[in-house]
C-alpha cells in the first residue's frame, strides 16, 4: 500500500492522537512513541515504538527502523540535540530541529522572543539554585510567577508573593520539572485582564491565523477555552505581528500555539509558544471547520487550506479530571452529558483513553457550540460535570 506520508510521532498524548486521526485520514501513515504501552495515540496508530523521548540514542534507532518522511515532536521532553543531528542529516523535523529545540526550553524561546526579536515580555530571571531564585525575588519584586525552563500543560508552576513562597515554589518546580534541567524562570506576574492562544499555522503560501481563543488555568494547567476570543481589532493585529515574527523566525511548517497575555489597557505581552497542537485548542475539535490538528497535518504535509471557519457564533471546551491514581477504572455520564446538546447548541465528548489516571490528570474533554461564549462554556462546564470516572 502506498501512503501519502509516513510519520514518527515522538509523544502519543491525546494531541497526538487527534493528529493522528487527522494524518491518517489524508493517507499518511503514523508510528506513534511515546515512553508507555498504550498512550492515546498508539490504539490509532499503524505502528509503535516505545522508550524514553530523552533517549536519544532509541530515537535514533527508531528513525533508523522506520525511515520516516517527517519527525513530528508532540512533547517538549525529547533530546532535541538528536532532532538536530538528524535534521543536519537531511531529515524533516517539525516544523525545524531548532524551533523543537528552543521551545522545549522556556528560557531559550523566552530569550529569542524578548532579546533578539524585541517582543515585550514580563521581566524575568532564571534560577539553578534556590539561592538564585531567591535573588531574583529581591530583584524582580513580588509576585512572581516561578516555572521550570522544561515542562508542559503548567507542570511545576505556581505563584509566589514572598521569599518565604518562592522558597518552596523553586522545590515545587524543580520536583515537577521535566528532563534533566534543575532550572527555573521566574518573571513578573502580570496583572492582565485577560490571556489568550493565537493558533499560527506556517504554511508554504504564508502564516495564517485561527481566531483566537481564550482560556482559564488552575495550577498552571488548562480547564477551559473558548473561542472566538473577544478583544480589540488593534490587540487581535498586535498579536498576529508577534506571531508572525517569532514563527517565520522559527520556520518549517506546521501549526503553531502562541501565548499572550493582554491588559486591562490593551497592551499585548507574548507568553509563551508550542511548535505544535496546543491543549487549549481542542476547542476547534467543535468550533472549526478544520481543527488545529487537520491544520497541522495539511500545513506538515504541503496540502492546501483555502480557509477556517468557525462552525457556529460561539464553542468553548471543559476538561475531565481524574481524582486519584488508578489503573482499574471507567466511565459512567457520558449519555447524560450529550443528552445537554440540541439544534441551537451541540455537545460532544472526547474520552482520550489513557490506561491510567492521577490526581488532576485531563482524561477527556467536553465541547459544546452556542450563540456566543458565555453560554458555550456554561454548557461545556455543564457536560463535563456530567461525566464520572469510576474507579474500582
Amino acid at each position: 500500500m502506498t501512503f501519502t506520508a509516513k510519520i514518527l510521532l515522538l509523544g502519543s498524548g491525546e494531541l497526538g492522537r487527534e493528529f493522528t486521526i487527522s494524518a491518517k485520514r489524508l493517507g499518511a501513515y503514523v508510528i506513534a512513541c511515546d515512553s508507555y504501552a498504550g498512550a492515546p495515540a498508539m490504539q490509532l496508530a499503524d505502528a509503535v515504538e516505545i522508550f524514553s523521548m530523552l533517549d536519544g540514542d532509541a530515537l535514533r534507532s527508531a528513525v533508523a527502523r522506520h525511515d520516516p518522511d517527517f519527525i513530528v515532536p508532540e512533547i517538549e521532553a525529547i533530546r532535541t540535540e538528536m532532532l538536530l543531528d538528524l535534521e543536519a542529516e537531511g531529515r524533516t523535523v517539525i516544523p525545524t530541529a531548532r524551533a523543537a529545540n528552543l521551545t522545549m526550553n522556556r528560557d531559550a524561546i523566552r530569550d529569542l522572543a524578548a532579546t533578539q526579536l524585541g517582543l515585550r515580555t514580563s521581566l524575568y530571571r532564571y534560577a539553578e539554585t534556590r539561592e538564585e531564585a531567591l535573588a531574583a525575588g529581591e530583584a524582580l519584586g513580588f509576585p512572581l510567577v516561578v516555572k521550570p525552563v522544561m515542562s508542559s500543560s503548567g507542570k511545576g508552576q505556581s505563584k509566589a508573593d514572598d521569599l518565604e513562597a518562592l522558597g518552596k515554589a523553586w522545590d515545587y518546580a524543580v520536583a515537577n520539572m521535566r528532563g534533566d534541567r534543575a532550572r527555573v524562570i521566574a518573571e513578573q506576574f502580570i496583572d492582565f485582564d485577560y490571556e489568550i492562544t493565537l493558533l499560527t499555522v506556517r504554511t508554504r503560501e504564508g502564516v495564517i491565523f485561527c481566531p483566537p481563543i481564550g482560556h482559564r488555568q488552575e495550577r498552571g494547567d488548562y480547564q477551559e477555552s473558548w473561542q472566538p476570543a473577544a478583544m480589540s481589532e488593534s490587540a487581535l493585529a498586535a498579536a498576529q505581528d508577534m506571531a508572525r515574527t517569532v514563527v517565520d523566525n522559527l520556520g518549517g511548517y506546521g501549526l503553531f500555539g502562541v501565548e499572550f497575555f493582554v491588559t486591562r489597557q490593551g497592551e499585548v505581552i507574548f507568553s509563551e509558544l508550542s511548535p505544535r497542537p496546543h491543549d487549549t485548542g481542542m476547542v476547534t475539535l467543535i468550533g472549526q471547520d478544520l481543527t488545529e490538528f487537520d491544520l497541522h497535518a495539511r500545513a506538515i504535509m504541503g496540502l492546501p487550506i483555502p480557509g477556517i471557519a468557525l462552525r457556529a457564533p460561539a464553542s468553548a471546551s471543559a476538561v475531565i479530571l481524574a481524582d486519584r491514581d488508578s489503573a482499574e477504572f471507567g466511565y459512567e455520564g457520558v449519555a447524560d452529558a450529550l443528552a445537554l446538546g440540541s439544534a441551537e447548541a451541540a455537545v460532544d465528548i472526547r474520552i482520550f483513553g489513557k490506561p491510567t489516571t492521577r490526581p488532576y490528570r485531563r482524561m477527556g474533554v467536553a465541547l459544546a457550540t452556542a450563540q456566543d461564549c458565555d453560554a458555550a462554556r456554561a454548557i461545556a462546564r455543564a457536560a463535563a460535570a456530567k461525566v464520572k470516572i469510576i474507579y474500582a
